[in-house]
């Protein structure tokens, strides 16, 4: 017979899991510190001797969700690809995660319903690191020639905003766009401009 020795348990793993679940399906205002430890099966005190508070355990998790979202970016980008294809390309795929992720999608409401700050703090994090990953693909592109010199962080901004209307708010009153004509659009706005030749 093998001893077989038992892997020890990470109550810090443990305890982030926990409130990551907690925090997807009651928010963040609904989420304590008590239904956590319900939760992981651990004591409240044992909560206390990794995270000192609710926000610092539920900006751990925010930042586990943003290396999920830029490793996901990252294998995404294809590049032997233009740059606009996999621009299109990553937006897609982010923004398809972040309309699946329960997370992400019990925070969006509970940002429209009540509008808590930490909360929408979450949100604008998320936000905040996909712009910065377009960022340093957008200065790439203009290092390499395949952008004029633009102002990276504008420019990033500007192509998330304009993907986002284009498959969330147009589908709100019009017939939803494919990912292809969201493709075609965004890449004919940013790549040719609107004047005519």
């Amino acid at each position: 017979m093998t001893d077989v020795t038992k892997k020890p348990i990470d109550r810090r793993q443990q305890i982030v899991e926990a409130a990551g679940q907690s925090f997807a399906m009651f928010g963040y205002k609904a989420t304590t510190m008590d239904l956590v430890s319900k939760i992981a099966s651990v004591g409240k005190g044992t909560i206390y001797t990794f995270f000192a508070t609710k926000e610092e355990l539920f900006n751990e998790i925010m930042e586990h969700l943003t290396a999920e979202l830029r490793s996901l970016a990252i294998r995404t980008i294809d590049r032997q690809k233009p740059f606009f294809d996999n621009l299109t390309s990553v937006l897609h795929e982010l923004q398809q995660f972040r309309e699946k992720h329960e997370l992400i999608v019990k925070l969006s409401q509970e940002v429209r319903d009540i509008g808590t700050p930490m909360a929408k703090a979450g949100i604008d994090h998320l936000e905040h690191a996909i712009v910065g990953f377009i960022k340093e693909e957008v200065a790439s592109a203009v290092e390499k020639g395949e952008l004029r010199p633009v102002d990276p962080a504008l420019t990033a901004l500007v192509m998330l905003k304009l993907y986002v209307t284009m498959s969330v708010d147009w589908s709100k009153h019009h017939e939803a766009l494919s990912q292809e004509e969201i493709a075609d659009y965004a890449t004919a706005l940013l790549q040719d401009g609107l004047s005519a030749k």
